[in-house]
């Protein structure tokens, strides 16, 4: 293909990752906002809009990509960049709709169980080779291998025998993914899936090239010089921990309809470097905010602020196995014990909701709105708090508590930090240190359970409520509590085999009633999605469950 060289924006190094320990989104597809003590000159901002006449978005995607592999991502940091340069079977069209992307048709049988996609004859990957049913084949089954260990491997447990070969007990062929010839896959569902399509345009479900992943195994994502995609865009240049580089993707079938010459995503994790970088016009958007610039942008109505839908959850995992988590009591007095709307109001300043239970609002149920239907499961009371963690502590024959809080580096998840150790210093007493360390380091830690209590966030996967729910069973490796329930297991279990919506959604209301009541997490606000972009650039798109696309945007700089 034709490679546009772009220059990269250069950096000046002021600060060194604080960290402890040796992991998205998040796999976790966690939320990422994190500080990386980089900032950047101004001398070559405004050759990045137009270099040679192209068009060039910038934004700054988070810290350093553990992988840019689709079955080994696993943070939001990743998922930015994968989301421009791949395609699944299925895709977001410019309202964020799902539509067919690399199925340029499908047929779903009576029972729900088989699906069988017919891929699009001029799809081709970024190196010229055609984009084959082969090739989805090979890439599920890489995520499922247990030898790959993807963390992400038990979003496709909807294949049948996914699980099983996962956890090695059959072998390969037996999967529910079969290329019947280079245009024909047929995959065949454990269950019946209602929200299977919108699944297939998640990055676990991307394709990789097969020949190139059959030769090189995962090695050929790790650098530019060697990266094969299919979607709008391509990976040209990973300048490890300074930027990715990508530019329009020459054999991509619909190249009419993209409007970017390319998209270089800067890698930072200090908001306020993202901030000054925005001001000084060195990127085109901003989705990470500095809490006191959103507020400062709410309040003067600024015409480049867009508060945009947001379906997660921002809270914090406690570690059930070490005393006094392990105790109900001592986890409900801690969340019982913070003022959420204060928080919002005072530190966050997004125009989030607090958040009263572990699923969000905007959700459906077979009869409204999930949320509305479940109502709330957290009462914020602080006598009945002091007197939930005397009890608590002493059944674990302890008379105080202190312990520390694990965030990953970032101002405003340091504020926020700050405003509830001082709540729970103020209203019971509690000694709390903070602990901040770099994304992928608290992610380890956090499979490892090294840690007491963790600061943590969620965007569903996809718009259900088991997308918040199927993370903390026992078999996923996004639990990270270290909380088990069989009951609990058993709900989900039934809910993913159950056809009817209505006996579904009691599932999930019953196993939400008990993740609740038991509480291994503490859900503290629902999220919003506060970004700026500046006039020039239009067309950006945001999903509910997605940050911010610009495969859709130009760019129209005056000169």
């Amino acid at each position: 293909m034709n490679k546009k060289w772009i220059k990269v924006l250069s950096w000046t190094i002021l600060g060194i990752m604080v960290g402890t320990g040796c992991g998205s989104g998040t796999s976790t597809k966690q939320i990422e906002a994190d500080t990386n003590g980089y900032t950047s000159t101004d001398e070559s901002s405004e050759e990045q809009v137009e270099v040679d006449g192209e068009k060039i978005a910038r934004l700054i995607s988070g810290g350093e990509p553990g992988s840019l592999h689709p079955a080994l991502s696993q943070g939001t940091h990743e998922s930015i960049i994968l989301d421009h340069v791949f395609e699944g079977l299925m895709k977001r069209n410019e309202k964020s709709e799902i539509v067919p992307g690399m199925a340029e048709s499908y047929e779903i049988s009576e029972d729900g169980l088989t699906y069988t996609f017919k891929i699009r004859q001029d799809a081709k990957w970024s190196n010229g080779d055609a984009v084959t049913a082969k090739d989805f084949e090979v890439a599920w089954k890489f995520v499922l291998n247990p030898d790959t260990g993807s963390d992400y491997a038990y979003q496709l447990y909807y294949l049948e025998n996914g699980e099983a070969y996962n956890s090695g007990s059959i072998e390969e062929d037996k999967v529910g993914v079969k290329a019947i010839d280079d245009q024909t896959l047929e995959v065949k569902l454990a269950s019946p899936t209602p929200y299977f399509l919108e699944l297939c345009a998640f990055y676990t479900y991307y394709p990789v090239n097969a020949a190139l992943q059959e030769e090189k195994g995962s090695d050929w994502s790790h650098e530019g010089a060697t990266f094969v995609s299919n979607g709008p865009f391509v990976v040209t240049e990973w300048n490890h921990d300074e930027s990715v580089v990508t530019i329009q993707n020459d054999y991509y079938y619909n190249k009419e309809a993209i409007k970017l010459d390319g998209i270089t995503f800067y890698i930072s994790e200090d908001l306020n470097t993202m901030w000054q970088m925005y001001e000084n016009e060195e990127i085109d958007i901003d989705y990470d905010l500095p809490t006191d610039v959103i507020g400062q942008l709410r309040a003067e109505n600024n015409a480049e602020l867009t508060i945009g839908a947001e379906l997660a959850n921002y809270f914090y995992r406690f570690n059930t196995t070490q005393a006094p988590f392990n105790n109900v009591k001592v986890r409900k007095a801690l969340s019982m014990a913070i003022d959420r709307q204060l928080l919002i109001d005072e530190v966050v300043q997004g125009g989030q909701t607090p958040a009263l239970a572990l699923i969000p609002g905007g959700v459906s149920d077979a009869q409204g709105d999930f949320r509305e239907n479940g109502g709330d499961f957290i009462k914020e009371d602080i006598e009945e708090a002091k007197k939930l963690l005397a009890e608590g502590l002493a059944e674990e024959g302890m008379d105080s508590l202190s312990f520390t809080i694990l965030y990953n580096t970032s101002e405003a998840h340091k504020k926020i930090a700050e405003a509830i150790q001082q709540m729970w210093k103020d209203n019971l007493g509690v000694d709390v240190s903070l602990e901040n360390t770099e994304f992928q380091v608290k992610i380890d830690r956090e499979h490892s359970l090294d840690y007491e209590v963790s600061r943590a966030g969620w965007i569903g996967d996809y718009i259900d409520p088991n997308t918040f729910l199927d993370m903390f069973t026992s078999w996923s490796s996004q639990n990270d509590t270290g909380w088990t329930s069989e009951e609990f297991d058993k709900l989900i279990t039934d809910a993913n085999s159950e056809f009817d919506v209505a006996k579904r959604m009691a599932y999930l209301h019953e196993a939400e009633a008990i993740f609740m009541e038991e509480m291994p997490i503490m859900p503290i606000y629902y999220y919003t999605r506060p970004y700026v972009t500046k006039p020039y650039l239009t067309g950006v798109t945001k999903a509910t469950n997605r940050e911010v696309c610009l495969i859709y945007a130009d760019i129209n700089k005056e000169e």
